[in-house]
């Protein structure tokens, strides 16, 4: 008798053969899961966080405003500093009040990122500008993904020969 399939393991297994297969960061998977637009990473840079993976639904180039954003302007900034972020709807998010992007960002779910040597990289996150929840089966997967990530942020994919 086989074990019960977990839709969250399978995920996370499919998402592990993924990047062994293409590297770096597989944000198309993980964002075809959910409604949010994007889904990047951001690299913490002394008082900035600089984007290194975005994957966009709409196929654009990564928007100035998204490519280099200071901590203190970002929701990053409360990842890093509670261990996760996720609000579904910004505007209404009293933890928000008087940040300078509340309501303008309208969703926006967040995890740290470590490095290979256990030192904060930076975050993982699904974020758009209109209002959307996270449901807990994808917030679980992102979990799981934001540890094994690292470990294929620094590798490039093997051209095919």
């Amino acid at each position: 008798m086989s074990a019960p399939s977990d839709p969250t393991r399978d995920a996370l297994e499919a998402y592990k053969a993924l990047l062994a297969a293409t590297g770096p960061a597989g944000l198309d998977f993980l964002n075809a899961r959910v409604p949010h637009r994007y889904t990047g990473v951001y690299r913490l840079d002394g008082a900035v966080l600089r984007n290194v993976h975005l994957f966009d639904k709409q196929g654009v180039v990564t928007p100035d405003f998204l490519a280099t954003v200071p901590l203190q302007d970002s929701f990053c900034q409360f990842v890093m500093r509670d261990g996760g972020f996720s609000s579904r709807d910004t505007a209404c998010d009293p933890r928000l009040d008087g940040h300078k992007y509340q309501g303008v960002m309208g969703s926006y779910h967040g995890l740290p990122l470590l490095d290979n040597q256990g030192q904060l990289y930076g975050t993982l996150c699904h974020f758009d500008t209109e209002r959307f929840p996270l449901p807990d089966e994808e917030y679980a997967l992102l979990q799981k993904v934001a540890r094994v990530l690292p470990a294929y942020l620094n590798k490039r994919p093997i051209p095919p020969v």
